[in-house]
């Protein structure tokens, strides 16, 4: 067992740190949606990670760079490779879905972190956990039930079942994003990391991979620049605050995801997604009212 150590930062300017890794995370979507309608998410992805690799490089190389520990190349391997995955499934249905309705959706991570922690762990499931998960249950079930009145098509419903995979795969992500921020430092946390998702894509590169148009150069390189800033700013906060009350910071971007939708794609936010994210963030805010589960969580499971 690990035992997570006290960090002498206020718990306010770690909040605050995490809040705005998510803000330039929001703006890095809209770009990466553009994107992905453009040249298609693998691409997307592959060559976004090449100035993530450079980018974390540079970073690495300034923090001074150190051979990284068995537990810690462990850790950048398992989360490279959920992470993978896991934009893969996001970004794929965010180009099919409204910003706001697939942010909306990516909201019950933090319930179901609970769920694969209690059965990872087989710790209890308090009565309270459970009627979140009913209460985030009925949020997706309206948000759904706006998509279908909306008439979206049925490459919005695969969309936004993509995305409910992709916050699995994030509940996940949560949990080892804390492991790691304790194991590395954010400069080689973010360079391993974008090493093994690059070389995960670069598997599929014989069939897949073209080169991107020159229209599409500037949004890769600032959807790289904003994802590395928010990577960094995200493993900072997350070694110096507790993952259970910084994980509320992930509900601003709901703001940020409507008002980007609206600007750059035309997207109304309907009133079925409103009702949907408002009953599904009250759900987590319940489950995870007390900030001493998480670390209890981490603590546990190290």
């Amino acid at each position: 067992m690990v035992r997570i150590p006290a960090s002498a930062v206020s718990p306010a300017v770690a909040f605050l740190v995490a809040a705005l890794g998510i803000a330039l995370f929001s703006v890095m979507d809209a770009l990466m949606k553009g994107l992905v309608l453009a040249i298609g998410v693998y691409n997307t992805m592959l060559w976004r990670s090449l100035g993530n690799i450079a980018l974390g490089a540079a970073a690495w190389g300034v923090a001074g760079v150190r051979r990284p520990s068995r537990r810690a190349m462990l850790l950048h391997l398992s989360r490279g490779t959920i992470t993978c995955a896991m934009g893969l499934l996001f970004f794929w249905g965010l180009a099919r879905v409204p910003m706001a309705q697939a942010i909306a959706l990516s909201y019950i991570a933090p319930i179901l972190a609970l769920i694969l922690a209690a059965w990872w762990l087989g710790e209890r499931v308090s009565i309270r956990t459970i009627g979140a998960v009913v209460a985030a249950s009925l949020g997706i079930a309206t948000i759904f039930a706006g998509q279908a009145r909306t008439a979206l098509g049925p490459e919005a419903f695969q969309g936004a079942m993509a995305v409910l995979t992709s916050a699995i795969l994030y509940a996940v992500n949560l949990i080892l994003t804390r492991l790691q921020s304790l194991a590395a430092r954010p400069a080689e946390t973010a360079f391993v990391q974008s090493v093994v998702i690059f070389l995960i894509l670069l598997c599929a590169a014989p069939w897949l991979a073209v080169l991107p148009p020159a229209s599409t150069l500037l949004p890769l390189i600032g959807a790289a620049l904003l994802a590395f800033a928010s990577m960094m700013l995200l493993s900072w906060a997350y070694a110096h605050g507790e993952a259970g009350y910084l994980a509320m910071t992930e509900y601003t971007s709901f703001v940020y995801a409507a008002v980007l939708g609206f600007l750059v794609f035309g997207e109304r936010v309907s009133p079925y997604t409103l009702f949907g994210a408002a009953v599904i963030v009250v759900a987590c805010v319940i489950a995870a009212r007390r900030r001493d589960i998480a670390a209890q969580t981490i603590d546990q499971a190290a």
